[in-house]
């Protein structure tokens, strides 16, 4: 798994915090942000789709 450095304004990671840990819906941060961008990327799969914009592979 490759990894990468991002850079998240400190309000945003402290809600992502309120997410994370023994409480929250996500075991680490790692976890949030994977889940987050499948969701975003499936939600744009879905935009593209109605637009006639995804390849048929």
């Amino acid at each position: 798994m490759s990894k990468i450095s991002v850079e998240i304004p400190d309000e945003l990671l402290a809600d992502l915090d309120d997410h994370v840990g023994d409480d929250g819906k996500f075991v680490n941060r790692s976890d949030a942000i994977r889940a987050s961008i499948r969701k975003t990327l499936d939600r744009l799969d879905e935009i593209d789709a109605r637009h006639g914009r995804l390849d048929d592979e």
